[in-house]
């Protein structure tokens, strides 16, 4: 296994039905653990890239109508 970690920069705060929603998606998908920074309106997630590509990440949020932007470079 290969883990990797992305953040994404959200359009909105989260409601508590999409956390709900994320933590159902993240055993299920290959993703990992995920943090929120609320200030920033950051969610970074850890997900297995052996099992997932980065497209398909962003694929599997979008579906859970979590409001992604897109990518934050954090380095």
């Amino acid at each position: 296994m290969t883990f990797m970690s992305m953040t994404y920069e959200l359009q909105a705060p989260l409601r508590q039905e999409q956390l709900r929603t994320l933590a159902f998606f993240a055993n299920t998908y290959g993703l990992q653990k995920f943090r929120l920074d609320e200030e920033k309106n950051w969610l970074q997630f850890e997900y297995d890239a052996s099992r997932l590509k980065e497209t398909e990440v962003e694929h599997v949020l979008r579906m859970a109508n979590i409001p992604v932007v897109g990518r934050v470079n954090t380095n």
